[in-house]
């Protein structure tokens, strides 16, 4: 388990080992990740981080992407 702090509601969030695993693809070599380039499973891992305020889904050219959110 990891804990992430999210600053501006001075918060914890605990994360899985396979989360924290996935947000460190969201570097400066790659920021922003297609839905469609991501497996059945990451897609699932995507979207927890999304309700957990860690991922943001957004519509980029009329797909979807995800983007780490700032803190």
């Amino acid at each position: 388990m990891k804990i992430v702090e999210l600053t501006k509601r001075n918060l914890s969030v605990y994360i899985n080992n396979e989360e924290a695993e996935f947000l460190k693809e969201f570097n400066e070599e790659n920021p922003i990740w297609l839905k469609r380039e991501l497996n059945e499973r990451q897609q699932i891992i995507a979207n927890q981080l999304v309700n957990k305020d860690l991922l943001k889904r957004i519509k980029n050219d009329g797909r979807v992407a995800y983007k780490k959110t700032t803190r």
